[in-house]
């Protein structure tokens, strides 16, 4: 298990001074670019092998939104490799140990040069030394999706959504579906699935489903082929 410690900064938080969904996702992803860095199988070493860790999908559950100045422990390991998946765990707990946020994620390792997912090496999984999986009410992988939707006004990713791959960062996904959400939504689980890469100066069309306990937003290209599905559960 890797973990690090952080305050919640004002910048990172909402209009209720609460670090939101998105802000979570972020801990957490940063957590696992640090273990790997620690690991010496971080950025640079990926870049040398063409090489890249890409997630296919997330579960976060919130038990409480951390607040600002508030210091938190975000931790995270690997559950196990299936085939071509690495599976990973996420904890954020507070300072007295009580949990804030869980999560479950799929990441898949791709080949840059050929396009495509390959297996990771033997030693390229030891180094993570796997561990038993959290107890948790696991997910499926894959989103139901409606057949209706209402869609949004479109947007132009710009260059601050864009990470070292070149592509939108993960949690730009999340940030612009929860963007769409009413002010105050409150939010027990996040569900997220990556289909398709955005750049720099694509067009991201988002479009809502909602019901009493469960809003659906996919975010879409212009010919409406999907680049992520994000399905927020509500406290209601």
């Amino acid at each position: 298990m890797y973990t690090f410690e952080s305050r919640i900064r004002y910048s990172e938080v909402d209009a209720e001074g609460k670090l939101p969904v998105p802000g979570i996702i972020d801990y957490f992803q940063d957590c696992s670019v640090f273990q790997s860095e620690d690991l010496g199988v971080g950025v640079e070493y990926l870049a040398s092998k063409n090489r890249a860790w890409m997630l296919n999908s997330w579960q976060v559950v919130i038990e409480r939104h951390p607040l600002e100045g508030e210091l938190v422990r975000t931790s995270t390991w690997a559950s196990g490799f299936e085939r071509l998946f690495g599976l990973r765990n996420f904890t954020m707990k507070d300072e007295q140990g009580e949990m804030l946020a869980y999560a479950n994620s799929y990441w898949v390792y791709m080949d840059l040069e050929m396009g495509r997912p390959v297996k990771a090496t033997p030693e390229e999984v030891a180094v993570y030394q796997p561990e038993p999986a959290l107890l948790m009410e696991y997910e499926p992988r894959k989103i139901k999706l409606p057949k209706e939707w209402k869609e949004k006004e479109p947007l132009t990713v710009p260059k601050s959504w864009i990470d070292s791959n070149h592509h939108v960062n993960n949690s730009q996904y999340v940030r612009q579906a929860w963007n769409a959400l009413p002010l105050y939504t409150k939010i027990k689980q996040v569900r997220v699935e990556y289909k398709n890469s955005a750049k720099l100066g694509d067009v991201m069309i988002p479009r809502t489903w909602t019901a009493e306990e469960k809003i659906i937003t996919e975010l879409c290209d212009e010919d409406r082929t999907p680049y992520a599905a994000v399905e927020f559960q509500l406290k209601v």
